[in-house]
This record gives C-alpha cells, structure tokens and sequence, in this order.
C-alpha cells in the first residue's frame, strides 16, 4: 500500500476531488461494501474474525482479511491479539470507526427506505 503524500494544508490533504490526496484514498479504502457492512457488523460489539466471516453473507476470508487491515491500518478498527493456543483474535471499532458507524447506519437506513423505488427504477431502465 502507498500512501499519497501531499504537501500543504490538512484541507488539501482531505479534499476528494484530488487524484493525490490522502482524503481520496481514505475515501476508497472504506467506501467499498465489505468495509461498510463490516463496519456496520462490529457496530458497537467485539467479534472474533470468524465470527465477523458468519455475520458478513459472501465474503471470502482473503477479502475480510484484506479489509480488516486496512481498517485497523487506518484507525477505524482495533485488532486485538490473546495469547491462547490456538491464537484469540479480536475486532472492534475505534472512536473513529464508531462515528463513521453512524454513517454507514444511515446509509442502510437509505437503503431500506428507497429500496422499492430502486428495484421499480431497475425493472423500467431493463425493460
């Protein structure tokens, strides 16, 4: 992993419409479905990485994996490893993680709300 590195302010530095800026990268590195649902998983409880793997339908554990260290990387996700035979391994959100919890909560709110209206946009796009 690289991480773009951009000289000036914290604001350059976050602006997404950047091809350089570090605020685009964060940006992609979470705004993927599996870093959103298991973000919306961990929620405000602590899950061992099998089950985060049973609660995320579908995800493949190279991809929970991958997922799993680039939030831990960016500080959204705390890893904790208990020196137990064979090996404990924890997850649970950050500060950081948890507030971006509520915004992924709401994008499954939207979700929810507007999923009639997508499939009924679907069907007459298709059609």
């Amino acid at each position: 992993m690289v991480t773009k590195q951009v000289g000036g302010s914290p604001a350059d530095n976050a602006d997404l419409l950047r091809a350089d800026s570090l605020g685009r990268e964060v940006f992609s590195d979470v705004a993927n479905k599996w870093a959103l649902l298991i973000i919306e998983s961990l929620g405000g409880r602590t899950l061992r990485f099998s089950e985060l793997r049973n609660e995320v339908d579908g995800i493949s554990h190279k991809m929970l994996t991958q997922n799993l260290r680039t939030l831990e990387r960016n500080g959204l996700v705390d890893r904790t490893v208990y020196p137990t035979v064979p090996p404990r391994v924890e997850y649970t959100l950050t500060e950081a993680g948890t507030a971006l919890r509520d915004t992924v909560a709401r994008l499954c709110d939207w979700t929810h709300r507007y999923i009639g209206h997508i499939e009924a946009s679907r069907r007459r796009f298709d059609g």
